[in-house]
């Protein structure tokens, strides 16, 4: 039996008892939209651990060369790991996965990897759509890292409201640490279940509730990452005016100055009052305008989410049953809806006479912009919310491959980026004869602005090669359109392998040398992961 038998699927996403069905309806709706799609032929695991090349290193207490584990670790989430993983033409692997159970375990491997030239590659709960944990060629041999076993509560300060993990906790396991002392952390990442601790920290991780409790930035208080260069230690003052903020090299830094061992955060007390109503709004600009009044009202809400018309549809017509449908559409005309409405979530939690004084602001704001509640779609939200991932398994079984974007930028451009984005992707393969399906929403807003995330669908080529081809067409097409927008090159994601070339745009020449410059002064070696960050995998 593999090191690594688990129950996560090695070619897809989550449990793999765990399926989505996609209605009759969705099927007619998806072949209208992009054509009608074929069950692609995916590669078995024992043929795929078959293939690979021998290890460069062998076996040894702490190190594991088996055949499974090394296919288990080379690959994430993204659909260029996904296809790989899919057609069994994975390119290269780890030789090795080393599993430290402490701090000193992280020195010493360290300090042999830069001593035998071994190339290291962090490893959390492998959720990276960007290719960060996406092993890739190089002549030196590569050792996967994985932080399962640097998990669980180290230490508790109610009073300061401080918690100490290590950094391979699971988003489900700090929260059930945090609540035996009535605290919660808050952040809830649609990859909650398998994301880790540290995860957040290295790609500066936005939870699907970061509005009331904050982005992983506000919540990192400090903590303890080994760097090639040796030991950093963070402590965390509630404020500091001592130059710098350390905090911020580790923050995104997505593995490449070393490896973040434990992560103090800033906890807070359960809520009395946890709530998310759920709206529909007649059209898109009435929407956008409610999503800015909410975010600069200052109302203390967890979150605000808006679709636009066409992902209302699509999200109805691939969630929801053909009579609830129904229902909710004559429902929505009843309450004098258009046809093509916007669903808008918005959460509220904290003490009970203040939740109840923000919803009632709330109120005022939809009813201003003509919305009207929608029973029973914010309990069906709650939850399904971390269940959306298994959907892409589905349909990838259908023959239709799916992709995520997202970016953020002030509000003064977010409409205009929403008009532009949507197009661009519908027509991006229209040179190959084929459709794309695009939708978007604003998943997290902010007083100067907002997120786009956008969702699109197209059909899986017979060969591997030419999907991979199609998504790296509408990849570039989508990030041109974002570059010439303003819109940053990642708000949630992390950058990874799949967005390093497009660091230089946000960061200027001497704001990506600077970054540089510390990466090599902490990993003089260059021991951490390349090709991710940076654009530096052949350097």
């Amino acid at each position: 039996m593999s090191p690594t038998t688990v129950a996560k699927r090695w070619n897809g996403w989550g449990d793999p008892a765990i399926t989505a069905d996609v209605t009759a309806h969705a099927h007619g709706l998806l072949a209208t939209l992009v054509g009608p799609g074929t069950r692609p032929d995916d590669a078995h695991l024992d043929a795929v651990v078959g293939s690979i090349p021998d290890s460069r290193l062998a076996a040894e207490r702490g190190l594991s060369v088996d055949g499974e584990d090394r296919v288990r670790h080379a690959r994430g989430q993204s659909l260029p790991d996904w296809v790989a993983l899919r057609s069994g033409r994975l390119g290269p692997v780890p030789d090795a996965v080393a599993r430290p159970i402490d701090t000193a375990d992280v020195r010493v491997l360290l300090e042999r990897a830069r001593r035998e030239g071994w190339e290291l590659v962090p490893y959390g709960g492998g959720t990276s759509v960007v290719g960060g944990v996406t092993v890739l060629t190089t002549d030196r041999p590569v050792v996967s890292v994985d932080l399962a076993a640097l998990s669980g509560l180290r230490e508790i300060d109610a009073a300061s409201g401080l918690a100490t993990f290590g950094a391979g906790t699971t988003g489900p396991a700090i929260e059930a640490s945090l609540a035996g002392s009535g605290m919660t952390l808050g952040h809830y990442p649609q990859s909650f279940e398998y994301s880790t601790l540290g995860g957040w920290v290295a790609t500066r991780s936005a939870g699907q509730e970061s509005l009331g409790y904050g982005r992983i930035e506000r919540l990192f208080a400090g903590g303890h990452v080994e760097t090639p260069a040796g030991p950093m230690d963070l402590p965390p003052f509630p404020a500091s005016a001592a130059g710098p903020d350390l905090r911020e090299l580790i923050l995104g830094s997505e593995g490449r100055i070393g490896i973040i061992t434990d992560a103090i955060v800033r906890a807070v007390r359960r809520p009395q009052r946890d709530q998310v109503r759920a709206y529909s709004v007649p059209d898109w600009p009435r929407a956008v305008e409610l999503a800015r009044s909410l975010a600069q009202a200052g109302l203390g809400l967890s979150m605000v989410r808006v679709a636009t018309p066409l992902e209302t549809a699509t999200t109805l017509a691939l969630a929801v049953g053909d009579r609830n449908r129904r229902w909710l559409r004559r429902y929505l005309r009843w309450r004098g809806q258009s046809p093509e409405p916007c669903l808008v979530l918005i959460g509220m939690n904290g003490p009970d006479r203040v939740v109840t004084a923000a919803e009632g602001e709330v109120v005022r704001l939809v009813r201003a912009a003509r919305g009207v509640s929608v029973p029973g779609v914010a309990k069906a939200w709650r939850r399904e919310r971390f269940s959306a991932p298994y959907l892409r398994n589905a349909l990838w079984a259908a023959g239709y491959a799916v992709d995520t974007l997202e970016t953020a930028l002030d509000w003064s451009a977010v409409a205009a980026l929403a008009g532009a984005l949507g197009p661009t992707l519908r027509h991006g393969l229209e040179a190959d004869g084929e459709r794309v399906h695009a939708f978007s929403h604003l998943s997290h807003v902010y007083p100067s602005g907002s997120s786009l995330y956008t969702t699109y669908v197209f059909r899986l080529a017979a060969d591997p090669d030419e999907t991979l081809a199609r998504w790296h067409r509408l990849k570039r097409a989508a990030s041109d359109v974002i570059a010439a927008h303003g819109g940053t090159v990642s708000h949630q994601h992390g950058v990874g392998h799949d967005h390093a070339p497009l660091l230089a745009h946000e960061k200027g020449a001497l704001g990506l040398e600077t970054i540089r410059v510390a990466v090599e002064h902490l990993d003089p070696d260059r021991t951490m992961h390349r090709g991710v960050l940076l654009d530096d995998a052949e350097a």
